[in-house]
């Protein structure tokens, strides 16, 4: 008797189109990583003119792909710049097009104080290059201002403490220009101020503008640390 022509390996397995087993792949990983925290060094950060950041993360033996949508970009509480060592969270999702996959960014922070004083010395040094630090730059405060313009929170103790020490020691016409000092928007917020005081009329510009906040991490000082509150004062 003979016997009847063999199955090849296998035959008993599903058959996946190409389409059917990228999109259980997507799904696969979407479901298993929709919210992860990954570490990992920025690598060739480009900000798009839409406002989507797209980028690399990377350690010694492998490469994430990233991507910050705009919506999420003008919330991050740093600015996303390539050498940062950074903890990015967000979910993974696929390109079924491309056999790609990537990262979805919503939140990103500073990988721990090593991180933040390794991005402090390069922007010093960047700003040093540009001569911003240059002694002829700096202006010569005033032995007794009379008006003084204070940017910082309205509500923090800070502004309580300025105002007592003042009045202790010479009293003088305080404006103050209210402004958050920690968190998302505040360096915005504190060079809008010093702009703000800048911008008034002589006769109504106080003579000496005071920056403050009433201490904090290092990663709290961080809005004062911006590039460009650095740049304008």
């Amino acid at each position: 008797m003979q016997d009847g022509p063999e199955q090849s390996t296998g035959s008993n397995l599903p058959e996946f189109s190409v389409s059917e087993i990228s999109n259980a792949l997507k799904r696969t990983v979407e479901d298993t990583f929709s919210y992860v925290r990954v570490r990992g060094e920025l690598s060739g950060v480009k900000v798009a003119a839409s406002g989507h950041m797209y980028a690399d993360l990377k350690d010694d033996k492998s490469v994430l792909n990233v991507i910050c949508w705009r919506g999420s970009m003008s919330k991050l509480s740093i600015k996303p710049e390539d050498g940062l060592e950074v903890i990015c969270a967000g979910r993974l999702t696929t390109y079924p097009g491309r056999s790609n996959y990537q990262m979805v960014i919503e939140s990103m922070e500073l990988a721990g104080e090593g991180a933040l004083l390794k991005m402090l010395e390069e922007r010093r040094k960047k700003l040093a290059a540009e001569g911003l630090f240059a002694a002829e730059r700096k202006k010569q405060r005033p032995f007794i201002p009379n008006k003084i313009g204070v940017v910082t929170s309205p509500t923090g103790s800070v502004i309580r403490d300025i105002i007592h020490r003042l009045r202790e020691r010479f009293p003088r016409h305080v404006l103050v220009w209210p402004a958050r000092v920690q968190g998302e928007g505040a360096a915005a917020e504190i060079e809008a101020g010093i702009r703000g005081f800048n911008a008034m009329p002589e006769d109504q510009r106080p003579d000496l503008i005071i920056v403050a906040r009433g201490g904090g991490s290092l990663e709290d000082l961080m809005p004062f640390n911006d590039e460009g509150v650095v740049s304008y004062v």
